[in-house]
């Protein structure tokens, strides 16, 4: 089963991938299909390029095999918004598993 990633799931995966270490697209994206198989390769330059323009994250080129690749990497911005999408992201948790053991919400 495959669950749909929101707009901000998909900006919390991606930047705890960069949060890790710095990485390029097609890197990022390989680890996001780990929760989302059916998540395209083109809809993730979309999300970097919102990420970049809220200044999350800032980009970079290096050598690879004769061509420049761009790598992501997080900023303290990006950070901070990272930190707050966890918190949302362990309160929503918890309240989806309190529903599926059928716990009492409280």
């Amino acid at each position: 089963m495959t669950l749909p990633l929101s707009a901000p799931m998909l900006d919390l995966l991606v930047l705890s991938v960069i949060a890790e270490e710095d990485a390029y697209g097609y890197q990022i994206g390989r680890i996001i299909k780990r929760a989302s198989a059916t998540m395209k390769d083109s809809a993730l330059y979309p999300i970097l390029k919102r990420l970049q323009e809220n200044h999350f994250v800032e980009t970079y080129d290096r050598q690879f095999q004769g061509r420049n690749r761009k790598y992501y990497t997080i900023t303290d911005a990006g950070r901070q918004y990272l930190a707050e999408l966890t918190e949302e992201w362990e309160r929503y948790r918890t309240v989806v598993d309190d529903i599926v053991k059928g716990g009492n919400l409280s």
